[in-house]
């Protein structure tokens, strides 16, 4: 292991109860520049231990009235030094006291009479062991308070940006509705249903990434309610029907008259909306989306099926991966960012249920999810 150790910030426990071998091993360890404690049997090494708190021990293992292995069990029972490795300094060279010496929790063994050069080898080793296990830990809690920190700078973003959205989205809505198309000529139409479209999109991106970032820090509870899964449907797809229109797609809904469940209706109605929404973004003008609301074995089935480009084999693994946040554009080059699948699946998994897909490229795909009825 090529890293720096600082021996000095390292502790030894040396516990042995012939006095000349604890003096010999406390000059060897202190050249090394290691602060070293000292116990004669062990029952103080028990007490050094709480006292002391050593990084390292080495254990005798002959001792009268408690041997190296019985320390070594009290010491692996108690959960605030059970982590403390140990090497035990033995006379014994057979296999079953080895054996038993490792069951013990040993980390090593140092044979007696032992060599200088592989005492300290075997102590280094040891040393560099809890060197690195440390750097991991520290490197995984500034990770942790690292993405805890970015997670809440995403929810403020998106926060801030929703409102404002959301009103030149209701402003866009007004003069969409407001100036026909024999009004203000073909073009300019174009163009304000695209500005209309795009501040959709970015409204529900925004919408989208401020719940993923509350669910990811713990802001999002999950709010259970009697909830009819056919009205939630109902209400996402008068929605969309604007959107929808102007692809030319025709949304069409089979479900019974109404389907109690017992859950979060934000998370619910956010998982249909994105789900509707990529599968009129994937579809192909003048063709059908189908929504299907189905009562089945003590679960609602959700399913929205397209019959647009589909998604290819190799990237059908790729969704539905935090790290790969893949995403495609849709049929007149919608963009996506990958995160509203996430968002579905994180919401709907909180909801008791789970998601899934089949899709076929060329032909069209079909998202679904299922949670529990009401009890």
């Amino acid at each position: 292991m090529n890293m720096e150790i600082n021996p000095s910030n390292y502790k030894i426990l040396i516990v042995d109860d012939v006095v000349a071998n604890v003096l010999l091993l406390k000059v060897l360890l202190t050249n090394e520049k290691f602060n070293i404690a000292t116990a004669s049997n062990g029952i103080q090494a028990l007490e050094q231990v709480k006292n002391e708190k050593p990084d390292l021990i080495l254990l005798d293992v002959m001792m009268p009235d408690m041997d190296g292995f019985e320390v070594a069990h009290h010491l692996k029972k108690d959960p605030e030094h059970k982590d403390i490795p140990i090497i035990f300094l033995t006379a014994l060279n057979s296999t079953a006291d080895i054996v038993k010496g490792f069951q013990a929790g040993a980390n090593d063994f140092i044979s007696k009479p032992f060599n200088k050069e592989e005492l300290i080898i075997r102590v280094t080793h040891q040393i560099s062991l809890i060197e690195a296990k440390r750097i991991i830990l520290s490197q995984t809690e500034e990770l942790k308070r690292t993405i805890v920190g970015r997670d809440k700078l995403y929810s403020v973003i998106a926060h801030d940006l929703r409102s404002p959205m959301g009103s030149i989205k209701m402003v866009l809505n007004m003069l969409i509705i407001n100036l026909p198309e024999d009004k203000i000529g073909e073009e300019m139409y174009e163009l304000l249903t695209m500005a209309n479209q795009t501040t959709e999109d970015v409204f529900a991106l925004l919408d989208n990434l401020l719940k993923w970032t509350k669910s990811q820090i713990g802001k999002l509870k999950v709010v259970h309610q009697d909830v009819d899964m056919v009205e939630v449907v109902q209400g996402v797809i008068e929605i969309f029907t604007m959107v929808a229109s102007l692809k030319k797609i025709n949304v069409r809904l089979v479900a019974p008259e109404e389907v109690a469940v017992y859950a979060d209706i934000d998370m619910i109605k956010t998982v249909v909306r994105n789900l509707l929404s990529n599968a009129i973004k994937f579809s192909n003008e003048n063709s059908e989306v189908l929504v299907t609301v189905e009562n089945r074995e003590g679960m609602v089935f959700v399913s929205v099926q397209d019959h647009g480009c589909g998604i290819a084999d190799e990237n059908q693994t790729k969704l539905l991966h935090t790290d790969t946040h893949f995403s495609t554009f849709g049929t007149n080059n919608e963009e996506g960012s990958g995160l509203g699948l996430l968002l579905c699946k994180d919401f709907v998994q909180k909801n008791g249920g789970e998601l899934w897909f089949t899709s076929k490229k060329g032909e069209g795909s079909i998202f679904g999810f299922n949670i529990p009825l009401k009890k």
